[in-house]
């Protein structure tokens, strides 16, 4: 009776309870956290490309050839994101500089698009890609009653 009595409290005993829960539940919110901060660095890394489209895009409608425009809007968006931050693994800047062959008193505009390949290999998660290319584009216009340098 004494060793059944002792084996059945054992085994209403609840010791250890406490870290197999851990071992359940910890990795499942190490995996939440790293997924909310990749989502986090998609986001802000988007809002700051976005950021650089506009940046080259205001910079390349002021210039009055295309390739002044093209030239200023790279080294635009170069320093925008140099300036906030963002280190991408990849940048392509294209920009379409039809805007400023229009003729004086027409509008014309232009747009720039930046591609920048955000890293995500950091965050250590399994199964996610080491890498994701993010794209913006933004649009200027070109002042209607501005001189053009070449038509």
């Amino acid at each position: 009776m004494r060793y059944t009595a002792r084996w059945a409290r054992r085994l209403r005993s609840d010791e250890g309870s406490a870290a197999i829960e851990a071992a359940i539940i910890l990795p499942s919110l190490i995996m939440f956290l790293c997924l909310a901060f990749a989502g986090g660095r998609l986001v802000t890394s988007g809002s700051k490309i976005d950021a650089a489209a506009e940046d080259a895009a205001r910079e390349a409608s002021i210039h009055r050839t295309a390739g002044a425009a093209q030239g200023a809007a790279r080294a635009a968006a170069a320093d925008s994101l140099n300036d906030q931050g963002i280190s991408c693994a990849s940048t392509s800047v294209s920009i379409n500089t039809g805007g400023l062959h229009v003729p004086v008193g027409q509008v014309g505009t232009v747009s720039v698009t930046v591609n920048c390949t955000v890293n995500l290999s950091d965050l250590l998660l399994p199964d996610v890609p080491g890498a994701r290319t993010l794209t913006s584009t933004a649009t200027s216009v070109v002042d209607q009653y501005r001189e053009r340098g070449d038509r």
